[in-house]
């Protein structure tokens, strides 16, 4: 019989060591090192046994109740890509407090109102727990089960007896194997735990949501561990003195990745925001300097939100750059080509943008808005209440053609914009315009700024 030991192999390159440590000795890497149990002696050598599955033509393989699960939660469907997919393991990460284990266990009292038997396994919180912050949400349906438990036997025990219409780990942190002696936590744990459970899933065909917590690093449960491991990956972003939260698909094997699900924090849970470009607008000062429209695209879905920025003098040798929602190398790119192109002096100016909501705008099509906001604020000119901006700024000043023009232009149209300031291309004409809006075709930021500035 085989002697089992416990080593640490290296991810990276394969090597093994006796005893764990943050850095590979071989290869130099930071937290490669992974605890597998290995054997020392081997028997004799068996004879292969028979393959337990065979190979199927495609058009002959059934897909008949596979069909997504509906998902009354607009925005978590849209993310998902339509609904839930049976036997898909979904894991779920974000900062601690964020909303994980709200929105999950909303998902699950709707599905549990619908007929269906729900597992909710926590780690974490006792099932007291659980159901005080169910009674705050209005949750009391006689479907939705709640278990204690760290086990990761006994928690795939319940699944296999109840065979539930949907099943949530919370969190993969707190779960324990035991095949394994290492700690809660531990590389080797979250990555078996949720080994085991994709494979359950597969099994019986019972989609399992699984709560991962976000290192210092921005990784779910440690470096890249977990995702490669389950079908659909969700980040769920925002500030926690921000009401709203941002669910996005960073791996999605069913759906697109491109979706995002908006939602606000309130005292009944998480709301959906049906219409978050009027959300994001509702406190903006008109004709106030600083303040520009941006309309941005996340997913398939048009934004409109207020970028604002501030120029001041600098009380210090090197001026400081505060990008809050924007990338902090863009916004260094955008004062470069403000400085050089258009002429203004911003050497010794202290720059700070900021993205009114707690939203992140990574595209290049909200250049345009970020050099507008802060020419705004420099020269003390406020931006036409009226006008949106969209538009993507080049190194030498000039602008460049962003995607889905007309679906910006309609979103602007309807929240009550007259006009939208865009780069000037020969073959996008007055006719690809909405009805109530006028187009500004520009073709340097010194003309944008012209266009956009009253006063």
């Amino acid at each position: 019989m085989a002697k089992v030991k416990t080593r640490y192999v290296c991810q990276q390159c394969g090597s093994t060591q006796l005893k764990w440590s943050g850095r590979c000795p071989d290869c130099g890497e930071w937290n490669t090192l992974v605890e597998t149990v290995v054997a020392e002696e081997r028997g004799p050598a068996r004879p292969l046994a028979a393959p337990e599955t065979v190979p199927q033509p495609l058009p002959a393989i059934s897909a008949d109740g596979f069909e997504r699960i509906p998902v009354a939660i607009g925005e978590l469907s849209r993310v998902l890509g339509g609904g839930i997919v049976p036997g898909s393991g979904v894991l779920i990460g974000g900062d601690p407090g964020i909303g994980k284990s709200t929105l999950l266990l909303q998902l699950a009292s709707l599905l549990a109102r619908q007929g269906h038997t729900v597992l909710y396994a926590s780690g974490e919180e006792s099932p007291q727990q659980i159901k005080l912050r169910a009674e705050r949400l209005g949750i009391k349906d006689d479907t939705l089960y709640v278990l204690g438990e760290t086990r990761l036997e006994s928690i795939a025990a319940h699944i296999e007896h109840m065979q539930p219409r949907l099943a949530i780990v919370d969190s993969i942190q707190s779960i324990t194997t035991d095949a394994l002696s290492s700690s809660a936590g531990s590389i080797s744990q979250v990555r078996d735990c949720a080994s085991y459970l994709l494979r359950l899933a597969k099994a019986h065909s019972i989609p399992i949501f699984i709560v991962g917590h976000v290192t210092k690093e921005g990784a779910i449960a440690g470096p890249k561990v977990l995702e490669h491991i389950v079908d659909t990956v969700l980040y769920l972003e925002g500030e926690r003195f921000h009401a709203y939260r941002l669910l996005r698909a960073a791996k999605n094997r069913f759906g697109s990745t491109d979706e995002v699900g908006i939602f606000e924090m309130g005292e009944e849970g998480l709301v959906e925001v049906s219409n978050p470009s009027e959300a994001f607008l509702s406190e903006r000062l008109p004709n106030a300097a600083g303040s520009a429209i941006a309309v941005t695209m996340e997913g398939t879905r048009p934004l409109l939100v207020e970028i604002q920025a501030l120029a001041s003098t600098s009380a210090f040798h090197i001026p400081r750059r505060t990008a809050n929602g924007v990338d902090f190398n863009r916004l260094l790119l955008l004062a470069a080509v403000l400085s050089r192109r258009v002429g203004m002096r911003l050497s010794d100016q202290d720059i700070f943008v900021n993205v009114v909501g707690g939203l992140r705008v990574s595209e290049p099509a909200a250049d345009l808005a970020i050099a507008v906001a802060i020419g705004s604020s420099f020269r003390n000119r406020p931006v036409a209440a009226d006008l949106a901006i969209v538009g993507e700024v080049g190194l030498s000043g000039e602008l460049r053609s962003v995607s889905h023009l007309p679906q910006r232009l309609n979103e602007a149209a309807r929240l009550g914009f007259t006009r939208c300031l865009t780069p000037r291309w020969p073959q996008r004409g007055k006719k690809s315009a909405p009805q109530g809006i006028e187009i500004i075709g520009v073709r340097t930021v010194h003309e944008a700024l012209e266009a956009a500035l009253v006063g």
